[in-house]
């Protein structure tokens, strides 16, 4: 026997073999059809006894081996079924005749046969005949299994006839000896009659071998009968009669005998199949068990006892006993030891040994001695056979990968199958079996703690040996390339790529990935799973680490871009947050933090980013093509974008875009990207050690899209808001202080949807200036008369500039121009429209900042401020979103004049007064000042020129009030500063003070606000009490002498109007008379000159509210002259409560004349 068993287990032995052949031309389908209907009666309970017989079925069988069927009953073929088509009488004994030619094979053990024929009906068919089934079609065929039960109830009475026959005790008969093929040889012609010749010593030694081989040939057919304790018996005395005459061969299968009888009893779950288990009974067969034989190989043993998956119990202590003679489990194992030792005497042998080895491996397994059971093994691994054949190597390799995987040697297994699947490949064979090579390859993943699945190495530490698994993974790409089939081997060298990445030296990363890119060129890597022939799935191989991603963020829009919920009381959603860490009335989310609903929104239509941060782990260049978004939720077009990474970058930023076509909820799943000619879908969730704020965004409806541009250039200067405001556009513009420019800025809808709402504000930044006026203004209807604005048209705004700072002069820099004898008070000499100084010279501060002009004392001063435009329209408006684009104005001021001083005198007129201004230029060019209805002062680069303006006193009292005088909580200081403002803004809107450079044409405002101090104010207010004098009844309040003659009584009248919210007065007024000399010298001794007409005291009573009062006197004039009349007041408690500008009464000037004869 040269070709072993190795699906050989030890209940095996109490099996009887049939042999289940074709006869003829019979297709394969109808034959294992049948055949698998055959091997469901695998075992049969005989009728009238307790016993069970048991069949073990086979379609191929090597005759040769049924030779040894005396030295081992189970490896007899007993019974032959046979399978023919025949649809015509005509072919019937020639089918006939072939059932006879296929008994022949083995007619010299067969118990007894049958014949199935499929398909022959009519008279032959009728006929009936115990060998011979007749059957009309493989569908009506339902008497199969009955006729199978009948056959194996023949085999069973040739069985206990042969075993009732070699059991009975012939006393004086002759034994014969029975024997192995190739010891039939070594007994050519020898009997028991020799004994003469051999000697009496001779005559026992034989009588005792062929006494015990019998007793052991009865013991199998005691086992095989079903008669358990009976073959105990007979094993045991065997054995004692062989071990007597050293009959090795004959004693290691009595041993083994007795060990698999002893297994049968302690083991009825069996010790066969994968499992170590036995098939229950009336099972059927798989169908997958009858495809795997073919000729040549060996088939699956089917188990008659019933399948447990439960394992066998390890405490059979109180099992032993039970049986007489039945050897424990720990014994089974010495005997089995000692039967391969006897065995492994016989080079002829061999096949006995390795199938005892795997039974008492099997058995071992069964006990969970897995130690014990490798050695075994180990010994099979040496065990010589004759010259064995290609394919003989691989099932015997194949089936020591199986067995070591039943003792869970998975590393050991995985070792054999690899070498299986090397031998399928040899250079001996013809046609190399490049598909079995790579089937046998892929079994071999699991033992070496490898997997297909890029997801078992994604987390953890790495498990199994690198080295091994990275050639491994080679030698399945070279076996895929081999069968023709490169998509298999991008897939695997994609995986090798992917999974031992960290393991790859530099030069062994540049190699695979070349050869990548050289499969890829013909065959590019996909994301479709690959299903196998065997049904085997191979997934997906995304290159997570070509790059490897760090950080993922979800961008917001650009500023400009971004949308912002219009404000309502309505429909405003309760905030989640709270001071507890947990609340069981808000709800929670406990899933991961990418899954995380970010608090921004993109929009419809427009370009969204989601920013990566990636790192190139390569030793070279890493080239990504194609990179773009993987979302789902919300219809969306991934743009894609191709990168170079530079070798071992370190994190590196990478921007992905797209634009989301639909609203709704948008999430962010993960990237593709195309390395090496292979495309990959990386999600997040499978990255390890990634972080992200979220993943989640929500899509709004479409708004229109605003673009600005203006007349002004645009400025270096960014704008930084405190409010953290983001500024899209700068632009900057100089301007000298008190000038005005118009900015134009161009309205531009470049978006899809139509303009329909827009709303501009401005907002001041914090400056140390004090800005008078309005900075910034506008008009919008005009803009807005332009609207819904489409897409693609343009609008225009206008925004007015003016830059109006304060025009004091704070450093006392002219200290050369004196007061000039110019005082509030008193009466001056003249009252000049004009008057000028001389020019200071000019002189630079020592300590000037850099940039500052000559004559500039302060170097250009700075004001910014912000338009936001917030505009709306189209689906997103609807929706109550808008938009907001801030435009960022910087504007630097240059000093253009200044007012070093100012100061009041009084007008020929109490209602008027003139305000003298000390104007310096502080320009390098010469420019004009003017006010209203007044001449233009020249000034020059640096001078200083003093400018006189009469104006009409103002009264304060009939201007209406500031809204916050009105305010119940006002500050009463807050208040008063904010009457002088206004009082001051009246003042200059009376000035219309201006300034002009011919040379630049270039002109400007020019403003008293600011300067203006409260003596000043005071002096500039009409007073509430009006004061009119007369002499004879005309007024006199023109700078005008009123003449009279010498001895003529002149009257002198004084009215008053109260013009005041309260009542005032009495009052006493006191005319003083006095000359002036024009020297500065004023006489006031003029009693012998002017004489009074009554008393020099006016008396006026008490005035209402706009009530009046008058009174009257006169005078004498005794000589001619010149003479002037001041009025006084007397002090007294009334006069004193009111301010003294209330009492400015105007200076009469009388002419006396010769009296006229």
């Amino acid at each position: 026997m040269s070709v072993p068993d190795y699906m050989q287990c030890a209940e095996d032995h109490q099996t009887l073999l049939v042999v289940v052949q074709p006869v003829g031309i019979v297709s394969e389908e109808n034959f294992f059809r049948i055949y698998r209907r055959i091997c469901s009666v695998n075992q049969l309970s005989l009728r009238d006894s307790q016993r069970a017989l048991y069949i073990r079925y086979r379609h191929h069988y090597p005759p040769e081996s049924s030779e040894w069927g005396d030295f081992q009953t189970h490896r007899k073929v007993v019974g032959l079924i046979t399978i023919t088509d025949c649809f015509s009488a005509k072919d019937w004994p020639q089918t006939f005749e072939k059932f006879h030619v296929q008994k022949e094979m083995y007619g010299s053990t067969l118990y007894d046969s049958r014949l199935f024929v499929f398909g022959l009906q009519g008279d032959v068919a009728e006929q009936q005949r115990p060998d011979v089934a007749f059957y009309p079609s493989y569908e009506d065929c339902a008497s199969v299994e009955k006729r199978i039960e009948d056959f194996i109830e023949s085999l069973f009475i040739v069985l206990e006839s042969k075993r009732l026959d070699r059991a009975t005790d012939k006393s004086g008969d002759k034994i014969p000896l029975l024997c192995v093929p190739f010891e039939k040889k070594d007994f050519v012609g020898l009997d028991t009659d020799m004994t003469l010749l051999l000697g009496v010593l001779f005559c026992r030694h034989y009588k005792k071998r062929c006494q015990g081989r019998m007793r052991k040939h009865v013991a199998d057919l005691c086992l095989q009968a079903g008669m358990l304790q009976d073959s105990l018996v007979h094993y045991h005395m065997s054995v004692e009669l062989l071990r007597s005459v050293n009959d090795f061969l004959w004693l290691g299968a009595a041993l083994e005998g007795l060990c698999s009888a002893s297994v049968i009893y302690h083991y009825p779950g069996g010790t066969g199949g994968k499992a170590g288990t036995r098939r229950p009974q009336g099972s059927s067969l798989p169908a997958e068990a009858a495809n795997r034989h073919r000729p040549g190989a060996q088939e699956v043993l089917i188990d008659p006892g019933a399948l447990t998956t439960k394992g066998i119990n390890a405490d059979t202590s109180t099992e032993i006993g039970r049986a007489k003679n039945c050897l424990s489990p720990e014994d089974i194992i010495d005997r089995y030891k000692e039967a391969i030792s006897y065995y492994s005497k016989y080079k002829n042998a061999g096949v006995i040994e390795l199938e005892a080895c795997v039974k008492a491996v099997r058995v071992l397994a069964v006990q969970k001695r897995s130690v014990e059971a490798s050695e075994f093994l180990q010994n099979a691994v040496y065990i010589n056979l004759r010259q064995l054949s290609e394919e003989e190597k691989i099932q015997r390799y194949s089936v020591l990968s199986e067995l070591y995987e039943l003792i869970g040697f998975h590393r050991k297994s995985a070792f054999f199958r690899r070498v299986a699947a090397m031998q399928c490949v040899t250079p001996g064979i013809a046609a190399p079996g490049w598909g079995a090579c790579y089937k046998l390859l892929l079994e071999t993943l699991p033992g070496y703690s490898l997997s297909l699945d890029p997801k078992d190495f994604s987390q953890g530490t790495h498990r199994g040996w690198a080295a091994v698994q990275m050639r491994l993974l080679h030698e399945l790409v070279y076996a895929s390339r081999r069968m023709g089939n490169p998509a298999l081997s991008v897939r695997h060298l994609s995986f090798l790529l992917q999974t031992m990445l960290d393991f790859l030296s530099d030069q062994e990363k540049k190699d695979v990935t070349q050869s990548l890119e050289n499969y890829t060129s013909k065959c590019p890597g996909t994301m479709e799973p690959i299903t196998l022939p065997d049904g085997l799935t191979l997934p997906p191989v995304p290159f997570t680490k070509l790059p490897i991603v760090r950080h993922v963020k979800l961008l917001s829009l650009p500023a400009s871009l971004r949308p912002q919920k219009m404000k309502s009381l309505l429909g405003q959603s309760v905030s989640a947050k709270s001071p507890f860490i947990y609340s069981p009335i808000i709800p929670h989310s406990r899933g991961e933090e990418r899954s995380k609903k970010i608090d921004f929104q993109w929009v419809r239509g427009d370009v969204c980013e989601v920013q990566l941060m990636v790192y190139n782990p390569m030793p070279f260049e890493l080239r990504v093509e194609n990179m773009g978004l993987l979302t789902s939720g919300v219809e969306f077009e991934s743009l894609p974008a191709a990168l170079s990474l530079p070798a071992e970058s370190g994190l590196y930023p990478v921007t992905l875009v797209g634009v989301p076509q639909t609203t709704g909820t948008i999430t962010v799943n993960g990237y593709h990207t195309t390395v090496f000619g292979v495309f990959s879908d990386c999600l997040l969730d499978d990255l390890p050690g990634i972080k992200t704020s979220g993943s989640s965004v929500e899509v709004i409806p479409a708004l229109p899209r605003l673009q600005i541009s203006t007349s002004l250039p645009r400025s270096a200067h960014a704008l930084q808001p405190s409010s953290g405001d983001e500024v899209s556009t700068n632009v900057s513009v100089q301007l000298y202080n008190g000038e005005t420019q118009q900015l134009v800025i161009t309205l531009e809808n470049i978006g899809m949807e139509p303009l329909e709402k827009l709303e501009v504000t401005s907002k001041i930044l914090p400056t140390k200036e004090k800005l008078y006026g309005d900075f910034l203004s506008w008009k919008l209807e005009e803009t807005l008369a332009q609207f819904p604005l489409q897409p693609g048209k343009v609008a225009t705004f206008t925004v007015s500039i003016k830059a109006k700072l304060d025009f004091s002069w704070q450093e006392n820099l002219l200290q050369d121009l004196s007061d000039d004898g110019i005082s509030v008070s008193g009466f001056p000499m003249s009252s000049p429209f004009r008057q000028v100084v001389r020019p200071r010279v000019e002189s630079r501060p020592a300590h000037a900042p850099e940039g500052s002009k000559a004559g500039d004392p302060r170097p250009l001063k700075t004001l910014e401020a912000i338009l936001n435009f917030k505009y709306s329209g189209g689906p997103g408006h609807v929706e109550g979103y808008y938009r907001s684009l801030s435009l960022g104005l910087h504007v630097e001021v240059e000093p253009s004049v200044f007012f070093t001083r100012v100061s009041t005198l009084p007008a020929s007129s109490t209602r008027q007064c003139h305000l003298l201004l000390d104007v310096f230029n502080s320009t390098e060019h010469e420019l004009t000042v003017s006010a209203r209805s007044n001449e233009e002062l020249i000034l020059h680069a640096g001078e200083c020129q003093r400018m006189a303006i009469q104006v009409d006193k103002f009264n304060f009292e009939s201007m209406p009030e500031s809204p916050g005088d009105k305010g119940q909580f006002a500050n009463p200081k807050q208040l008063e500063e904010e009457r002088q403002e206004a009082r001051a803004l009246e003042i200059n809107s009376r000035l219309g003070l201006r300034w002009t450079h011919p040379s630049l044409a270039r002109a400007g405002e020019a403003s008293v606000e600011g300067l203006l101090s409260q003596l000043v104010l005071e002096h500039l207010q009409l007073a509430p009490l009006h004061w009119d004098l007369l002499v004879d009844g005309q007024p006199c309040d023109c700078g005008t002498a009123a003449a009279c003659q010498v001895g003529d009584p002149v009257r002198l009248e004084v009215r008053l109007t109260n013009r005041s919210p309260r009542s005032v007065g009495p009052f006493a007024l006191t005319v003083v008379p006095f000359q002036d000399h024009q020297n500065g010298v004023h006489n006031y001794d003029l009693h012998h000159t002017i004489s009074f007409v009554g008393s020099s005291t006016f008396y006026l009573d008490a005035v209402q509210p706009s009530g009046q009062a008058a009174c009257l006197g006169a005078l004498l004039f005794l000589y001619t002259g010149d003479f002037f009349l001041h009025i006084q007041f007397q002090e007294d408690s009334k006069s004193k409560e009111l301010p003294p500008s209330w009492f400015c009464l105007p200076s009469v000037h009388v002419r006396a004349l010769e009296a006229q004869a």
